[in-house]
């Protein structure tokens, strides 16, 4: 298991091909994903013309986002196996996006869900 080291502030910090890099590393180590739901399911986010759903590494960083206008939004913990088996074909289906660790002011990578799962499937290339 990976330690979580870095404060949400330092982490907010980082490029978002940071985070993002940072997020796939933590999945990995707890075989997780964080997103953020209401009354009506996940929360999306819309980029110029494309649909998202904000993704996070831990339960702390999706519950920063859930503020202002996400306030009655609580963190869901997706395990990994669920997320790789039905929200990305599901995501593709319905043509929405991952927003990888978006912090205030920054949405982070976007990218097509198959990418993450790619990146949660393959093996350390260190």
């Amino acid at each position: 298991m990976s330690k979580r080291t870095k404060s949400l502030n330092e982490l907010s910090m980082m490029t978002p091909e940071a985070r993002y890099d940072f997020m796939v590393d933590e999945i990995k180590a707890h075989e997780e994903i964080w997103t953020l739901q209401d009354a009506d399911g996940c929360v999306m986010l819309t980029t110029d013309d494309e649909d998202c759903i904000p993704m996070w590494p831990s339960e702390e960083a999706a519950e920063a986002w859930a503020v202002d206008d996400w306030k009655g939004c609580e963190p869901l913990s997706v395990p990994v196996k669920d997320f790789l088996e039905r929200w990305v074909p599901g995501m593709e289906d319905d043509e929405l996006l991952v927003a990888a660790f978006p912090v205030e002011g920054d949405l982070g990578v976007v990218i097509p869900p198959h990418e993450l799962e790619s990146r949660l499937t393959s093996t350390k290339r260190h």
